[in-house]
This record gives structure tokens, sequence and C-alpha cells, in this order.
């Protein structure tokens, strides 16, 4: 309906600005994530090329905005691309398990940009809430074919001691397929290990679900009752069937009884996702909690665990629950996620933030986002305040890829990014905006500096392990598996990163198993 609604205001558009002698040609970013091209023809690389986006509000063009700022957003005519962040990371940990036990995760569950955004990038950081906004890119073998970095940061994580204090009520899985190794066992010896991290001004409530959803221990304290909450954590024993529903709404309910003022609270749902009794649709879910969502703010952090793993299901939980997911397999990772970043990352700095990359069409012939399919908005929603976006934390960044084509010869300015976000507090909106000329483009992707390299190996990767699916061509420049896997050996080498590390070991399996 959504792209229906674009494409009818688009074709009222052009044709009154044809009428007065105004050519008006762009492209939206309201659509699937394909390509999109000025003059809407189709094209020979497979990219489909949608109609005319409808226009942006007149706060674009140099009016005064919203958050009181002033100045040119892009030039008109401008081609749009919107979607809302995520910082989400469970497509990429949940795929690098399937591939170390010899498996091929399905197409279906790959979503490059949480290949990318699992991986530390170096931007500017800014001194307060909101974002820093870096845009830079580098050309690919491919003629006229670029990839243009959009990078998002947030200001450092306070240390433990600044942050405000933690209600955070989690919502455990313990039906039967919770009984594989790496499911229950693992949660039960993370949250044993958060107990003793948290503050003791932090508080946590206990919800666990099967067949149904029972609160076992309601919001509490820590201090003078950790004691309390490891007895409660060690109880947890396995049962039936996977009402996910039921937990979910428990988990809210409990939250919204235990709520705390100041606090940061948030509902962290553990689970392998395989819900198969009850209510087992996201949306049916998340409409029974949505009051508790809006009117108080809990957010969902969403944990996946286990080999059969309901991928789909989680992410769209935690994108209707303005929250992320994560994907744990062992004890390692799992002690990262319980007892560094979530205590760390329980603050937010930013509400319902997006992000509008606008390409010039004087140097830009067509262009791509790489992934964020499910995190489209409509242009003209960039900034409606009305319209979900994501909430982002301090210490994360956010990176989106886009495959860019110019005009042979072209020079000058390729494009203008611009976040918008809701202050966490107030909820006064905020921008802040980056552009890049096409003489910023490196000569190539190896001369670009690491970090660019790290996110561009991971894009490739994803985009090789998903290639069965036909909605996406290749990306451009992208090699094969082996000339790939050599690529993350050399920058493992040069960034001495353990996480780069896996990845180059990663690609490896993938090459192995027959790609």
């Amino acid at each position: 309906m959504k792209r229906n609604r674009t494409r009818r205001l688009a074709g009222a558009l052009l044709a009154l600005t044809t009428a007065s002698g105004l050519l008006l040609t762009g492209c939206s970013g309201s659509g699937t994530g394909e390509g999109s091209r000025a003059d809407g023809a189709e094209r020979a690389d497979g990219f489909p090329a949608p109609a005319p986006p409808a226009p942006d509000s007149g706060e674009a063009s140099g009016e005064q905005r919203q958050d009181g700022t002033d100045g040119e957003f892009a030039p008109e005519p401008d081609y749009l691309s919107t979607f809302a962040l995520d910082v989400d990371t469970a497509s990429y940990g949940y795929a690098r398990r399937t591939l170390a036990e010899g498996g091929r995760p399905h197409p279906s569950t790959i979503r490059p940009e949480e290949f990318v955004n699992s991986f530390r990038q170096d931007y500017e950081r800014p001194d307060g809430n909101g974002f820093t906004v870096t845009v830079d890119g580098a050309r690919t073998s491919e003629a006229d074919w670029s990839l243009v970095r959009v990078g998002l940061a947030t200001r450092p994580a306070e240390s433990d001691g600044e942050r405000p204090p933690a209600a955070l009520t989690f919502v455990l899985d313990v039906s039967g397929s919770m009984a594989e190794p790496g499911r229950l066992d693992l949660a039960k010896e993370s949250l044993g290990v958060m107990t003793d991290r948290l503050r003791d001004d932090d508080s946590v409530a206990l919800v666990t679900f099967s067949d149904e959803a029972e609160t076992i221990l309601p919001m509490t304290r820590l201090g003078g009752n950790r004691g309390r909450v490891h007895d409660a954590v060690a109880g947890l024993e396995v049962q039936q069937s996977t009402n996910l529903g039921a937990g979910v709404e428990t988990g809210y309910a409990t939250a919204v009884e235990g709520l705390r003022e100041g606090a940061t609270n948030r509902v962290v749902l553990v689970s392998d996702a395989l819900a198969n009794t009850g209510d087992t649709d996201a949306d049916t879910i998340l409409e029974k909690i949505a009051g508790a969502r809006r009117e108080h703010g809990i957010t969902l952090f969403g944990v996946g665990v286990g080999s059969d793993y309901g991928d789909e299901l989680m992410e769209r939980l935690a994108d209707r629950g303005d929250g992320h997911t994560t994907y744990v397999s062992t004890s390692e990772e799992a002690r990262e996620v319980f007892c560094e970043e979530l205590p760390r990352h329980v603050d937010l700095t930013a509400r319902d933030a997006k992000a509008q990359v606008a390409f010039d069409p004087e140097t830009v012939d067509r262009f791509r986002l790489i992934g964020y399919e499910n995190r489209q908005v409509a242009d003209e929603d960039f900034r409606d305040d009305r319209v979900d976006g994501g909430e982002v934390g301090p210490g994360h960044t956010v990176t989106a890829l886009y495959a860019v084509r110019t005009r042979p010869g072209a020079d000058g300015h390729l494009a203008t990014a611009t976040v918008r976000w809701l202050d966490p507090g107030t909820r006064a909106p905020h921008e802040e905006s980056g552009q890049v000329e096409t003489a910023d483009l490196g000569e190539s992707v190896r001369s670009a500096s690491a970090r660019f390299q790290v996110a561009v190996v991971a894009a490739w990767f994803a985009d090789a392990l998903r290639r069965e699916d036909t909605r996406f061509a290749p990306l451009p420049g992208a090699p094969g598996l082996d000339q790939l896997a050599r690529h993350a050996e050399d920058l493992a080498d040069r960034t001495e990163d353990d996480a780069v590390r896996q990845l180059a070991t990663t690609i490896d399996r993938a090459r192995d198993i027959a790609y």
C-alpha cells in the first residue's frame, strides 16, 4: 500500500511539472530496497526501476526545520533513499553458527546490514546525544560503479556508574526445544553472571513461558536481593510447548507493573523463537502490548539462541518493539551480550531515528541500498515523527552501504546523508547531515581504509550467501569466496581484530561447503 501511494503521488507530480516545463525525475527509498534510476527506464543490470518519488516537505529546501536548524537538505530534483536505523546483528551470528556446523544458511535469513553492523567502525563520535554523520566511498572494478558508506555514530557508552538505573524484565523461553545444549543452560549461566555485574540500584524481573506464561520474579531491586534472583534463575526448568505470544504479553505486563521512572525500562526476550502455541504472528503479538510500548517507551531486546532458530519472527518482534536483536551460540558470546553490552547499553541516545540519503541527479545514474529491506520508510515520512524509526543507544555505530553508478565523467556533489531522531527525554526532533563529492571516492576498495574494507567484505559475503535469492542482483565488484577469504585474512592481520579473524574463518567455511 505504501508503494502504491507513493507512486500515485509521484505520477501526479510528474504530470504537473512536465506541463510547466520542468522535468522532475527521481527514485524512492520507500520501495523494496532494490536499485533506483533517474529516468525510470528498464535496466540492464537487473535492478528494477521504480517510479519517481513524491516530493519531500518544504522543510528540505532551505526553510526553517522543526528542530530550529536551517540550510538546504539536498538540491532539487533529488533521488531519495529513506530507512529506519537498525543495529541488529542476529543474522550474521546465526549464519556463522550454521556454517560452523556444516550447514548452509537459508537465503531468507541473510540480512546484509546485520553482517555489516557486526563489526567495529572508527567514526568520529558526538559529545552528547544524537549522531555524527560520515559519508565516504570507493570505486569498484566495474565501470562507473562505486560503493558508498554512510556511517552514523552515537556518543561513547558512559561508565557503569554514570548511566541511568536499569529495570530489565527477562522473558525466558523454557519450552521443550530449549533443552538443547546452548539454549536454556546458556541463558541461565549468563543471567547468573549478569546478576552479579549489575548495580545495586538496578532492578530485574523474570517471566518464563512454555504452554503458558508465569511471572517467576516481580521487579526486584538487586541491592540486598541478589540471592533471591540467583535462586529464581537456578530453579528454571524446561517444560513443554512454545507460547511466545503469552510470554511477551506477560513480560510487558510485568514491566509496566514494575515500571521505574528515570530508569531504562526494557523487556529482554531470550528464545529460539520457534512459536508453536497461541499467537505465532509478530503483528498479533505486539498489537496486545502496543499501548505499553508507546505510552511507557519500553523497548524490546531479542536474544536468539539455538541451532534451529525462528529468525524472521524474532527480527519482526524487535523491529515492531522499537528494539534490536542479537544471536548467541557460545558462553563467550552470551557473557559479552548479558554482562557487557546489556548493562553498558541500557540507556538510549536517540528514539525513532531515520536516515535519508539524497543522491545528486547530475552525478548519479542509479543506486541501490544494500540490505535494510525490512526497514524502508516512505520518503515523505522522513520528518513525520509519528512514523517509527529505530532506537539507538550509546556506543553504537550504524553503517549503510550503497552501490552507486555515477554518470560517465561526472564530477561534483554525489550525495547528502541526513539522520533525524527524537531526544529520548524531551522527544524534541534533531537532524545532522554529511555529504560526499565524486572527488572523495577512493580509486579502489583495496585502497580505502581498513574499516571501510571490512564493511564491504561483510556485505559481499552476505551477498554471496543469498545469491540463490533471485530478487537481488550481485553487488558490483564482488569477488569469489576464495578471493574474499584472502581479503578478510589480510584485513584481520591489518586490524588485529578477533572479530575480523572470525569473519575470515567463516568465509573459509562457506567456501568449503561449495557455495
